[in-house]
């Protein structure tokens, strides 16, 4: 299963969802995710961060779970604010806005809001591109995390003073230079913290900790967006900045 989730996001090539023809738990789907993920470091990539997901309750309502699930961030996945972004590796993807932090000290296990926030040295907006590798867009839980909790890509504004607030931050996605969804940090779990405090909770539990020069993403804070080809992406977020793409053809 890693190696075809592996190939998938490679190639940019549909995959048949495993668990209609397998039993993969959580647990399970993780270890194909750490597999997938080892592939991409044989390869000559570089572990740099987590991302978040489910960090919305409604979200977390929708799928049936009480946990924020996760996905494992390489630099092979950076792209720089304002560059163009081809479609040609990608099966269904979309974009949503998020809060990013970089870790400035080692991190992991169960620690308090102030603890998460003493080892961060900077906060930015940020845009994810996500991408779910599945044929017709169908998965259940375990297979999203299989999938690598769909990272496909992240682009990172300029970095801003850790103790910018971002507890109920306005954040804006924006399509062509209108509006396409518009809602808060608050979002995240109430709070962008919180979902550090999971990350570092839940990266402990897989025997990692979050190192210093990663990058966290919180978690999406609205609905995401599909991307077209021909047009241009931005996320705006209150205190923090502007961050964005155009994709091509």
């Amino acid at each position: 299963m890693a190696e075809i989730a592996d190939e998938g996001a490679r190639t940019g090539t549909a995959i048949a969802q495993f668990t209609n023809d397998h039993e993969l738990d959580v647990p399970d789907a993780y270890a194909v995710q750490a597999l997938s993920i080892s592939r991409r470091v044989a390869r000559g990539e570089r572990v740099v961060g987590v991302k978040m997901g489910l960090t919305s309750r409604a979200k977390m309502a929708q799928v049936g779970v009480d946990e924020v699930i996760w996905g494992r961030l390489t630099d092979g996945m950076l792209l720089a604010d304002g560059a163009p972004l081809s479609l040609g590796g990608y099966v269904h993807p979309r974009v949503e806005p998020e809060i990013a932090f970089l870790i400035e000290r080692p991190l992991g296990g169960r620690v308090t809001a102030m603890q998460a926030m003493d080892a961060v040295g900077a906060v930015a907006a940020a845009a994810e591109v996500i991408d779910s590798r599945y044929e017709d867009f169908k998965f259940a839980l375990p297979d999203v995390i299989a999938d690598n909790s769909s990272s496909s890509g992240i682009v990172v504004g300029a970095w801003c003073d850790p103790s910018t607030p971002i507890d109920n931050l306005g954040i804006a996605l924006s399509v062509d230079g209108r509006n396409q969804e518009v809602g808060s940090s608050a979002a995240i779990l109430g709070d962008p913290v919180r979902s550090l405090v999971e990350a570092a909770r839940m990266v402990a539990e897989a025997g990692l900790q979050l190192e210093p020069g990663w990058i966290v993403l919180a978690g999406g804070a609205t609905a995401a967006v599909p991307l077209v080809a021909g047009s241009s992406y931005r996320v705006t977020v209150e205190s923090l900045g502007r961050v964005g793409f155009t994709v091509t053809e």
